[in-house]
C-alpha cells in the first residue's frame, strides 16, 4: 500500500508538469490559429481598398489628374489604417465618409479632413485656411486635419525652430524647406485660430498615392503585415517556452507534494509500532521530519527534473517521472551495495527490479491518461489499476511456473545459436555468389569491346539465358538485328 500510494503521488506531480506544459501548447496553438485569421483579415482590408481605388477612382477618372490623388489617399489610409488594426485582432477603427461633407473619413469617433498637396507648406496650409473659413466649428469639434506623413514631418520641424534658428539654417536657394516655409508656418500657427496638435500624419507619403503607384505601396504594404504577422507569431512562441516562473513552481508543489506524502508515511509507519500520536517522543518526531525534509528534497529534484526534461527532451511526463524514480531506486541499492547490505548480485536484480516498476507505472499512468482525459485523476487511476495488475501477476507464479519460462528461454536461446549459425552460412554462400558475379559484371563492361562481347556471352550463361538465345556469334547477331 505504501508502495502504490507513493507511486501514485509520483505520477500525479508528472501528470501535474504535463497539464502546466499542455495549457501553454494550448494556448500557442490557440494563438497561432487567431493569428492566421488576424492576417487574413489584415490583407483582406488591402485588397479591398486596391479594388475600391480601381474601380471607383481609377476607372471612372474621379478627380482627374489633379485630385484624383486625394480620393486614393482616403481610400488609402482607411484600408491601411484597418489592416493595422486587424492583424492585432483589433475591430477597425476608420470608415470613409465619400459624400463630399467636412469630412472624409471618421476614427473612432474622430473627424478626419485630408488634405494631400505636393508642398507642405503654403499649399496645404492654405487649403486649412479656406477648410476652416467654410467650417469655423470643425476644430472646436474636435476635428483633425491629416497631411502626408513627410509634410507633417516638415511642418513640425518648422513649427519648433525659433526665428534666429531658421534664419540661420534654413536654405535660400530652394534646396530643401527654406525661410520663406518657415514663415508660413510660422505665420499660420501665430494667428491662434489653431494648434499644431490639432494636425496629424497620414500613414503614408504623397508620392505614395499616386495613381501609377498606389498599388506598388499597397503591395509593400501586405508584405509588411506578414512581416508584423511573423513577429507576432514569434512572440506567441516565445511566450509559450518554458519559463523559470513555471519551472520553479512545479518544483515547489513537487516538493510540498512529497513531503507531505512522506509526512503521511512516516507517521503512519510509528503508529503501525503501536504508538499514539501523543505518545510521540521528540525523538520520533525527529525521526517523522528527517524523513519528511527528504521527501522535499527528493520532491524539488522530482518536480525540477520531469520539467525539465518534458520541456528540454522529447520525453513524456509520465516517462521523465519514472527516469527521477528510478534514478532514486538504483542510487538507494548503490547506497547499500556501498555499505556491504547487499551483494553486486542483489545490486543488479534489485535495480533491474526498480526500474521495471518505474516502467510499469509510467506505462500504466500514460493508459490511464489516454483513457480518463482528466488531468492527474487518469494518471494516478491508471497507475493504480496497472501496478496491482503488476503485482498480482509477479506474485501469483509458482515455482513450476517459474522453471518453465526459465526452460523455455533456454530452448529460445539455443534456436538463437543454431539459427545464427545458418545466417552466416548463407552470408558466406552470398558473398561468394556476389563475387563470381561481380567479376563477370566487370568483364562485360570491359572497355575493350572484343573482351566486352564475350564477358555479356559469359554474363548471360551466368543468369540462366538459354544458349540458343545467346547471339555468341556473328551470324546469330546479324540473323537477330537484320532478319
Amino acid at each position: 500500500m505504501e508502495k502504490l500510494l507513493k507511486s501514485n503521488q509520483e505520477q500525479a506531480v508528472a501528470s501535474w508538469v504535463n497539464y502546466l506544459n499542455q495549457v501553454r501548447l494550448d494556448g500557442l496553438l490557440a494563438s497561432f490559429a487567431s493569428q492566421e485569421g488576424n492576417l487574413r483579415e489584415a490583407i483582406s482590408s488591402v485588397d479591398e481598398a486596391i479594388k475600391k481605388i480601381t474601380l471607383e477612382i481609377v476607372a471612372t477618372n474621379r478627380g482627374a489628374d489633379k485630385g484624383m490623388h486625394g480620393f486614393i489617399a482616403e481610400i488609402a489610409e482607411v484600408g491601411v489604417g484597418n489592416a493595422r488594426e486587424r492583424i492585432f485582432g483589433n475591430a477597425d477603427v476608420y470608415q470613409w465618409v465619400n459624400n463630399n461633407s467636412p469630412v472624409d473619413m471618421i476614427r473612432n469617433g474622430i473627424d478626419i479632413q485630408q488634405k494631400f498637396y505636393e508642398q507642405a507648406g503654403y499649399q496645404t496650409l492654405r487649403a486649412i485656411t479656406n477648410h476652416m473659413q467654410r467650417y469655423p466649428d470643425y476644430v472646436p469639434n474636435g476635428g483633425k486635419y491629416q497631411i502626408p506623413l513627410n509634410h507633417f514631418e516638415t511642418i513640425k520641424k518648422l513649427h519648433s525652430m525659433s526665428p534666429e534658428h531658421a534664419g540661420k539654417f534654413l536654405s535660400r536657394s530652394g534646396e530643401g524647406p527654406s525661410f520663406t516655409d518657415w514663415q508660413n508656418v510660422d505665420g499660420f500657427f501665430n494667428n491662434g485660430s489653431i494648434r499644431i496638435d490639432s494636425f496629424e500624419p497620414s500613414k503614408l507619403d504623397y508620392r505614395d498615392v499616386q495613381k501609377g503607384v498606389y498599388d506598388s505601396t499597397l503591395q509593400a504594404e501586405k508584405n509588411s503585415l506578414r512581416s508584423t504577422d511573423q513577429t507576432l507569431r514569434e512572440t506567441a512562441y516565445q511566450r509559450s517556452l518554458p519559463k523559470l516562473q513555471e519551472g520553479a513552481k512545479a518544483t515547489v508543489v513537487a516538493a510540498v507534494v512529497e513531503g507531505g506524502t512522506t509526512f503521511f508515511l512516516a507517521v503512519a509507519a510509528k503508529r503501525r509500532e503501536g504508538i499514539q500520536l501523543k505518545e510521540f517522543s521528540a525523538e520520533d518526531w525527529t525521526e517523522v521530519l528527517a524523513e519528511t525534509g527528504l521527501g522535499i528534497a527528493k520532491g524539488g529534484v522530482r518536480g525540477l527534473s520531469i520539467y525539465s526534461l518534458t520541456n528540454f527532451t522529447a520525453t513524456s511526463a509520465a516517462a521523465a517521472s519514472s527516469i527521477v524514480t528510478a534514478t532514486f531506486g538504483v542510487a538507494a541499492q548503490a547506497h547499500k551495495l556501498r555499505s556491504g547490505e547487499i551483494d553486486e548480485l542483489e545490486f543488479i536484480e534489485n535495480a533491474e527490479l526498480v526500474c521495471l516498476e518505474a516502467a510499469i507505472s509510467a506505462l500504466s499512468s500514460f493508459i490511464g491518461q489516454a483513457l480518463i482525459p482528466v488531468p492527474v485523476l487518469g494518471a494516478v487511476i491508471g497507475n493504480t489499476a496497472g501496478t496491482i495488475m503488476y503485482r498480482a501477476v509477479t506474485t501469483s507464479l509458482s515455482k513450476r511456473e517459474t522453471a518453465l519460462i526459465n526452460r523455455y528461454r533456454e530452448v529460445q536461446l539455443v534456436l538463437d545459436e543454431e539459427l545464427a549459425a545458418e545466417y552466416n552460412e548463407l552470408i558466406a554462400t552470398l558473398d561468394s555468389s556476389m563475387s563470381s558475379y561481380l567479376t563477370v559484371l566487370e568483364r562485360a563492361f570491359d572497355p575493350d569491346i572484343r573482351l566486352a562481347f564475350f564477358g555479356s556471352v559469359d554474363l548471360a550463361k551466368e543468369m540462366g539465358v538459354p544458349t540458343e538465345e545467346i547471339l555468341d556469334t556473328n551470324d546469330k547477331a546479324l540473323a537477330y538485328f537484320l532478319d
